[in-house]
């Protein structure tokens, strides 16, 4: 009877720690997930920028070493405004024409058309979006938030060249025209900016 009991209790203590190592085991499992939750929007944003993938621009930190190619493409600017940002944003040019590897400035105009301050956020892709990966931008105002003062109109310049490494790749022979879009997106809860002080969080990339 007492071997019997002893018995009993040495099972019991192994489903005990069977059951401990279960949860633990669950327990990872969702730290694990979670942290994988969190991780997903930074790898998927480095993973774009990496390769080019969704029609994500590049980003250059200088011009290319070689000389422009003959070679012209036409880029197109497109400008979008969602929904509950009061602004009116617009390219100064629709569309120019420019060398394979020539480095080139152009501009965007932005307006506050609400009676309070605004804050937005830019997001941007370019069309085929096989392209992304030799598009190269070394100044942009894009995922940087921009605080406009009510009515104020600003120029946002963005500079930019297109790889000569496009040239070698067969499968863009035929590409004769790339379309550059950007979309403001309003921020919510951004805190005010004071007249006359300078906005520390607008700049390049």
């Amino acid at each position: 009877m007492e071997q019997r009991a002893t018995n009993l209790r040495t099972t019991a203590r192994r489903g005990l720690s069977r059951d401990a190592a279960v949860a633990a085991a669950c327990g990872a499992f969702v730290a694990v997930m979670v942290g994988a939750a969190y991780a997903a929007v930074p790898f998927y944003n480095w993973f774009c920028r990496t390769t080019g993938f969704n029609g994500t621009t590049q980003v250059a930190t200088s011009a290319p070493s070689a000389a422009p190619l003959a070679r012209t493409i036409a880029v197109r600017f497109d400008s979008n405004v969602a929904a509950g940002l009061p602004w009116k944003f617009e390219p100064e040019q629709t569309q120019i024409e420019v060398r394979i590897g020539e480095v080139v400035t152009v501009y965007y105009n932005v307006t506050n058309q609400s009676a309070r301050a605004t804050t937005g956020q830019a997001a941007y892709n370019v069309a085929p979006l096989t392209v992304g990966s030799y598009f190269q931008k070394i100044n942009c105002f894009c995922f940087t938030e921009q605080t406009m003062a009510p009515g104020e109109k600003r120029q946002m310049p963005v500079v930019f060249y297109v790889d000569p490494k496009l040239a070698a790749d067969r499968e863009n022979d035929g590409l004769n025209s790339i379309t550059l879009s950007y979309t403001f997106y309003p921020v919510r809860g951004a805190e005010p900016v004071a007249s006359g002080e300078p906005d520390r969080r607008k700049g390049a990339l």
